[in-house]
């Protein structure tokens, strides 16, 4: 049985037998493995309070093949990174016919990639920072003179800021490109932008209030997100309600070009004018005790239980594809 995307299909949710048996999928093999065991978990936890059906699932130790043999009814995808992200575990989902959580197998694989996500908000008219693929040694003197000092230096589809170094120095780009080339061979660099980071959250298709980020760290680090108490988030924002309004559009319209739905989150960098550049789009964001879409859904009431509840309703817009035509 194959499953399509039908929005329309989304539905409110009042009884939770009418989800059935859920799988909440965490762990996995990916670098994010111990950032989705502590979302899996809160998740899990969450849904089990609203008298969920929900058992924890990982697939680094259960084949897939038991979702259907254990007879789950849906997926609540809580993996992070490369195997989980990408869109291969959504085919794999599809192809099962196991309804699943967020966004399908295009938009999971564009927004996992920072390159392509970039170039797609681009022809949508998302701003987003230069940015120029490096191969190599070769490409170090052209990046500088086209970026200019300081720079970032990015593995093209690692999640959670893994990879990333900040080059202040021509002499450090080798060690930066070294970096992020250990976990895959798609590096990028882009220009270091100095104004403040934004985040939009995006839930059941529509915008939640913008948050702003400060971090004491260089940059918005896997330790920033995930473990220090000193990373400073501030929601409301503190933008002008014109400027609020135009960061949900950006992040809506990112999305819209992606292929992603259901929920998940946009980030942005004001560059040196103010105007928001896009980072990148995350399609499971992290649901963690320092993460910001639960943040972002308590400002407008929702606490966490709700929250989970929400983003499992979106599993019921995985429906079984009508068979092709001229066929029963």
């Amino acid at each position: 049985m194959r499953l399509s995307y039908q929005p329309a299909a989304l539905r409110r949710v009042t009884d939770p037998q009418d989800f059935g048996r859920v799988a909440v999928m965490l762990g996995g093999d990916s670098s994010e493995r111990e950032i989705s065991l502590l979302t899996g978990n809160a998740v899990l936890e969450a849904l089990r309070r609203r008298g969920v059906d929900a058992h924890a699932f990982d697939p680094r130790d259960v084949a897939l093949t038991e979702l259907t043999a254990q007879r789950f009814a849906r997926v609540w995808i809580a993996l992070h990174g490369p195997g989980g992200e990408d869109g291969t575990l959504q085919g794999a989902l599809d192809y099962l016919g196991v309804p699943y959580t967020g966004s399908g197998v295009m938009g999971s694989a564009i927004g996992m990639d920072k390159l392509r996500t970039k170039r797609l908000a681009l022809a949508a008219g998302v701003p987003t920072a230069d940015f120029m693929v490096l191969q190599g040694p070769q490409d170090f003197e052209t990046a500088v003179a086209r970026l200019k000092l300081p720079l970032i230096v990015k593995p093209a589809t690692q999640g959670s800021s893994v990879g990333m170094t900040k080059v202040e120095r021509a002499a450090e780009l080798a060690s930066a490109f070294a970096a992020a080339h250990a976990f895959e061979t798609l590096v990028f660099a882009e220009p270091w932008l100095t104004g403040s980071e934004y985040t939009v959250s995006v839930l059941q298709d529509a915008a939640l209030p913008s948050i702003r980020i400060e971090t004491p760290q260089t940059f918005y680090d896997y330790e920033a997100k995930y473990f220090r108490s000193d990373t400073r988030y501030f929601c409301p924002s503190g933008l002008p309600a014109s400027a609020e309004a135009h960061l949900a559009s950006l992040a809506l319209a990112a999305f819209e070009a992606c292929g992603a739905s259901g929920w998940g989150r946009a980030d942005f960098m004001m560059d040196g004018s103010g105007r928001p550049q896009l980072l990148e789009i995350n399609t499971i964001p992290g649901m963690t005790d320092h993460s910001l879409v639960p943040m972002a859904a308590r400002a407008v009431g929702i606490d966490f239980p709700e929250l989970c509840w929400r983003v499992l309703e979106t599993s019921f817009t995985r429906r079984p594809a009508p068979p092709p035509a001229g066929r029963p």
